[in-house]
Order: C-alpha cells, then sequence, then structure tokens
C-alpha cells in the first residue's frame, strides 16, 4: 500500500431494533460510534449486523462505517467495510476501505485495516495509498 496510520481509538457500540424479531433468529444490530487518535484524527459513525450461534465463539459480523477526519495532513473522508468472523473461538477480521469512497483531500484513498484490543483498549493500523502522495 505504501503508508502506514496507527493509533488508538474509542468505540461506543448501540444496540439498535432489529427487523428479524424472532429470538431464535440469534441476529443484532448496533450502532457504532469512534474516536480516532494517532496517525489518524478523526471520527466515525456506523452500522454493524451480527449473527449469533448455538455454539459458543462462533459468531460473525459484517458493518460499515463512515470515517471523517485528518490522515497524513489531509481532511477528508472514506468508509469502512468490515467482515469479521468468530468461528468456535478462532477469529478472523478483513477491514476494506469502501472503493472510491475516499472524499475532500482524502479522494483516492486505498487500504486495509486492522484492529488489535490489548487490555481493553483498542487500535488501529490503516495502510494505505493515496494519489499523488509518496
Amino acid at each position: 500500500m505504501g503508508r502506514r496510520a496507527t493509533g488508538p481509538f474509542d468505540v461506543k457500540l448501540n444496540p439498535q431494533p432489529t427487523y428479524n424479531t424472532d429470538q431464535t433468529a440469534l441476529l443484532g444490530r448496533m450502532s457504532i460510534d469512534k474516536q480516532f487518535r494517532g496517525d489518524l484524527e478523526g471520527t466515525s459513525k456506523g452500522e454493524m449486523l451480527t449473527a449469533g450461534s448455538a455454539i459458543k465463539g462462533s459468531a460473525g459480523y459484517v458493518a460499515i462505517e463512515r470515517v471523517h477526519g485528518t490522515l497524513d495532513g489531509k481532511t477528508g473522508g472514506f468508509a469502512l467495510q468490515h467482515t469479521g468472523i468468530m468461528n468456535r473461538g478462532m477469529p478472523s477480521l478483513v477491514i476494506t476501505v469502501v472503493p472510491d469512497s475516499g472524499v475532500g483531500e482524502l479522494e483516492g484513498i486505498a487500504g486495509t485495516m486492522s484492529i488489535t484490543i490489548v487490555d481493553g483498549r483498542h487500535f488501529y493500523v490503516l495502510d494505505y495509498s493515496l494519489p499523488g502522495a509518496r
């Protein structure tokens, strides 16, 4: 990708009403509010859909969030798409910058993000490219 941004972030998840209210469906919906610090200074708002399982440690989620802020001295925004799976306790997470979602000075951004949680604190690594950036 060429560039890397890192730092901590705070996240608030708030349960929202679901369309499928059948309790056996094990579906959930949440709003996402984040505050990024470090190389990416900004906020995001998004939505998450979850699916549980009768098997402990197995679940999945998808989410879309819109980030607004400053990255590499450039102000703008972009969307992130999450696909997360927990397979009997083994996590897998892919977070991708939605193609052509960049606005402002972040127009043309491409990349991927990873998240780690250490002692209850969240950290991001955003590997990205911007047209014309070195």
